[in-house]
């Protein structure tokens, strides 16, 4: 008896019951930060697997290792090497910021014009481990081991945003299999993994996780001060890594700035996000050697425009009519200050701004009409369209997609019904909300999202190559869902479900619903995945590999080569011979020494063709047969089509193409070697897909 009332009352003791409900908690956060990091992990060592089984990467040469770089790619991993062969890090940045060996007759900074920031890192890091480490692990293992053990940060970084939205890990669970099975459309990595998009990433997902943590109703003052420090410094090393970040950011600042402007968050901490941003800004300035296209940048001019905003505002009482006109004034005002002051900038701040980019907006939403090389070619990049059937359908296999647009809709129709009973009470949010309320529009860290994901949404409706900045936000914000039983109980309360108790049933659906969807993906993409693993694809161009031999061996050291950008950022990688352009799209020069070299697949006298050469300094030149004999699905977009379009080559009329050019397509006449071709070209290596032609120095007339 008495043992028995000892019990009870140590039952009653509420220092005990804390002590549980710690324990609990305790439990809770540790399960799930350890399936957070084991996710990460286990994702960075499932690339690691399929990127040695695709390529056979342990079995091949440097130099067969070395051409599965393609494209802008190579060029990243090139400087990566010249940076390992520095006699110091001092002299290895200085060659990179006075880079005189890459383009001929251009002396570039790699280091701001390239963003390669991550290949300094990495350098370091790699040459800090020591000659113990350096002798076991080689230099492109230590490289993309570093990437791939950043997309484990990055799904990590999703399983936690997930699991802060919706209170359970199940949820990030759910998020990172829906992000590795639609891994085609979340991520790059698999094609080209020295993307700057593949540094960045990780790290504004690492934002977004401290972001949504800030933004809690409930946060205790630690866990904001620990949110605010992540926030600073993701922010300004995902600026630091890639060059469009500040555009990525720009949207976060509207969904922000829309989430104050109904009042839905404490405007203290919207502005202390505000700070993070010019400070970025700033900073990233500074040590990007004074880089003005972050002093032009619409982030910039919007946060000052908001500070402005904001020190203009008038006391009025909240709820009343002159109120609700501040406020609508007060959104007037921050538009037309961003653009006057973004314009003012631009008048006052010299800068290279990415203008080809504008005229490619407006060729591409039919606001311009042009024959641009430049321009048509971009149109016609796959990544650079709408998205396809196949993207939609891919999603719709996965079950990703109908259970986002059901969260989507859910969530986006509670905000609204939060947003009005806001203007027409003037009441603020609650600071806690609970299950039994069934209004998950009143969390302002969901709100932020949905109007984040309604963006980056908006935008890859029409580009699909920022679909890899959209998907995982789907993934994650689609596993938020189905595994939070608010979302479960704001549709019962819309539904008024009165047979079954509400909240007994959200609470099922929400544990019952992820679980069947994760045993169904399972059992369908679970074998498909070990499949992969299992089989050895084979990835061998000998073609390329005897181009880049026959270069090493037999080309003098001083040549500079001329060809397609893609394949030049190959040769300068491989070989280390400087070339005359190079695939990058973020330079008005570059872009038309691209144009120019590109005429060797035009219907171009070889006189031609030999003055543009010569003008750059090329001493050989390389025609592919893959872009000269080419036929592709959509004939327009070919290179030679639109050269041909560019020159006014080709005249369309009522369907018909009609050739006028008194010269052949150079590419294949050069091949046939009779004058005046011979006279400005000799052939000097071929194979099946290459054929390299030595720049004559003295043109010899001869029939």
């Amino acid at each position: 008896m008495q043992g028995t009332r000892v019990q009870a009352l140590v039952r009653e003791d509420p220092t005990c019951r804390g002590a549980d409900i710690l324990f609990q908690r305790f439990a809770k956060i540790f399960i799930g930060s350890l399936a957070a990091v084991t996710s990460g992990m286990m994702y960075a060592l499932y690339l690691s697997a399929y990127h040695e089984r695709k390529f056979w990467f342990s079995n091949r040469q440097e130099l067969e290792r070395e051409i599965t770089f393609q494209g802008d790619s190579a060029i990243y991993y090139s400087y990566y090497k010249d940076m390992l062969k520095a006699p110091s890090f001092e002299r290895g940045v200085y060659e990179l910021t006075h880079n005189n060996k890459t383009v001929s007759l251009k002396t570039i900074n790699a280091v701001q014009q390239m963003s390669l920031y991550p290949e300094l890192i990495a350098s370091v890091l790699y040459q800090a481990t020591g000659s113990n480490v350096c002798e076991i692990i080689e230099p492109v293992y230590f490289y993309i081991g570093i990437v791939f053990g950043l997309q484990g940060i990055y799904v990590t970084a999703l399983f936690v945003t997930s699991w802060l939205m919706s209170g359970t890990w199940l949820a990030g669970m759910l998020t990172v299999a829906w992000f590795i099975i639609n891994r085609v459309d979340t991520t790059r990595i698999e094609y080209s993994i020295p993307l700057r998009e593949n540094w960045a990433l990780p790290y504004f997902a690492c934002q977004v996780a401290a972001l949504t943590g800030y933004l809690k109703s409930n946060l205790n003052s630690y866990g904001e001060r620990f949110c605010y420090l992540l926030m600073s410094a993701s922010t300004y090393t995902f600026m630091m890594m890639w060059e469009y970040s500040h555009y990525l950011l720009f949207l976060q600042a509207i969904s922000l700035f829309l989430l104050d402007s109904f009042s839905l968050e404490q405007s203290d901490k919207v502005h202390e996000v505000y700070k993070i941003y010019i400070f970025s800004l700033f900073l990233g300035y500074l040590l990007q050697f004074e880089n003005s296209a972050l002093l032009v940048s619409p982030l910039l001019s919007f946060v000052i425009a908001l500070m402005l905003a904001k020190c203009l505002q008038l006391n009025v009482k909240k709820g009343t009519f002159v109120a609700k006109i501040m406020k609508v004034i007060n959104f007037y005002l921050v538009c037309t200050l961003t653009v006057t002051l973004n314009i003012i900038m631009k008048m006052f701040v010299p800068h290279k701004e990415n203008g080809h980019m504008l005229k490619f907006l407006e060729v591409k939403f039919g606001l311009n009409m042009t024959k641009n090389f430049t321009m048509n070619w971009l149109l016609c990049q796959e990544s650079l369209q709408a998205p396809s059937q196949e993207f939609f359908l891919r999603l719709t296999q996965s079950s990703l997609l109908p259970f986002y647009i059901l969260v989507l809709i859910t969530c986006f129709l509670s905000m609204i019904q939060v947003i009005f009973r806001r203007i027409n009470s003037g009441k603020s949010l609650k600071e806690t909300v609970t299950l039994e309320d069934g209004q998950i529009g009143e969390r302002p860290e969901i709100i932020y999202h949905v109007i984040h994901t309604i963006l980056l949404g908006s935008l890859a409706m029409i580009i699909e190559g920022l679909k890899y900045l959209w998907t995982p936000y789907v993934c994650m914000l689609a596993a938020f869902g189905v595994c939070s039983p608010e979302l479960w109980m704001t549709l019962f309360k819309w539904l008024r479900l009165r047979t079954v108790h509400p909240v007994l049933l959200a609470l099922i659906l929400s544990m019952a619903v992820p679980t069947i969807i994760g045993l169904s993906l399972w059992k369908e993409f679970f074998p498909r995945l070990m499949t992969e693993l299992m089989e050895l694809q084979e990835f061998y161009d000998p073609d390329t590999v005897e181009l880049m031999t026959w270069i090493k061996r037999q080309a003098p050291v001083a040549a500079v080569f001329a060809g397609s950008p893609q394949l030049m950022g190959v040769i300068k990688l491989c070989t280390g011979w400087m070339v005359t352009s190079l695939p990058l799209y973020n330079d008005d020069d570059l872009l038309k020494r691209n144009e120019n070299i590109y005429q060797i697949y035009s219907k171009r006298s070889a006189e031609d063709i030999y003055k543009i050469l010569t003008s750059y300094k090329a001493n050989y030149l390389i025609v592919e047969d893959a872009i000269c004999s080419e036929v592709g699905p959509v004939r327009g977009c070919r290179v030679k089509d639109l050269l041909d379009i560019a020159n006014g080559h080709v005249v369309c009329e009522e369907g018909d193409k009609i050739t006028y050019s008194k010269h052949g397509r150079f590419c294949h006449e050069v091949k046939i070697n009779y004058s005046p071709y011979v006279n400005y070209f000799t052939r000097v290596y071929w194979n099946r897909s290459y054929f390299v032609y030595k720049i004559n120095t003295v043109i010899s007339f001869q029939s």
